[in-house]
């Protein structure tokens, strides 16, 4: 996979000198408030905005379910707290569903925020994802230890905006 263009953001498979940056991103509070720190970043793209390439900002990953009965795709994605509310991170999951789509073949998306995480949820739904349910205790919180629930959303090809 080479770089996927979006309108505004540039995903690009990571190399290991994007390792300390989207560390360092993970760990902002608002972030962590989300997420936890990978073991590595090799399997995820980072996110760069076009107007500068050099500057890694998040990543975001996905994965397939290959079993032709069942396919389809999903992602995650975590974006630097001084990037969020920008659009940047609905540019990067609009570009990644839209190679997973037309270029991978999926017919159908999902994503799982957390239930709490409305700011996630709301860019989601502007890509085009749908609530499908809640999934009840899916994950930690990584800042209490407790179980939390997830939302389940997804998209369908023709759905994408």
């Amino acid at each position: 996979m080479g770089k996927l263009r979006g309108s505004v953001v540039t995903l690009r498979p990571t190399t290991d000198a994007d390792t300390a940056p989207l560390d360092r991103i993970v760990r902002e509070p608002a972030v962590a408030a989300w997420w936890s720190a990978p073991d590595d970043y090799a399997d995820m793209l980072a996110i760069t905005p076009a107007d500068e390439p050099d500057e890694v900002i998040g990543a975001i990953q996905f994965s397939e379910e290959t079993d032709p009965e069942f396919r389809h795709a999903g992602m995650d994605i975590f974006l630097t707290t001084a990037r969020h509310g920008q659009g940047l991170g609905t540019d990067a999951v609009r570009t990644l569903a839209h190679w997973l789509i037309h270029d991978r073949g999926h017919h159908r998306l999902t994503i799982d925020p957390a239930a709490a995480n409305t700011a996630a949820i709301a860019s989601y739904r502007k890509v085009g994802f749908k609530p499908v349910g809640i999934m009840r205790a899916y994950g930690r919180d990584p800042r209490t230890g407790q179980w939390a629930d997830g939302l389940l959303m997804d998209l369908l090809a023709d759905e994408l905006t």
